[in-house]
């Protein structure tokens, strides 16, 4: 019994940056394909869990949320017309 699988092909865009990431991750014999689909499945098994507490007493990020924090305090609306 053979088995036939047929794949789609679908032309995609990247820029010349993201291309570039993406071949760092390309190993010998290996297609593009395969890279993404590796990645894919990565980000899928990650859990926010695994941020939790990552930032705690982080006195950097402690001053970016009190400057959040004012920033949203002096927030001002303005009228615009169309």
């Amino acid at each position: 019994m053979h088995a036939y699988m047929h794949y789609m092909t679908k032309v995609i865009s990247l820029s010349d940056e993201a291309y570039g990431s993406l071949k760092r991750f390309k190993r010998e014999g290996e297609s593009f394909s395969e890279v993404v689909m590796e990645l894919a499945n990565e980000r899928r098994k990650r859990s926010l869990l695994e941020l939790a507490g990552v930032w705690k007493d982080d006195p950097e990020i402690e001053k970016i949320f009190k400057q959040v924090l004012a920033d949203r305090k002096n927030f001002r609306t303005r009228d615009v017309k169309f």
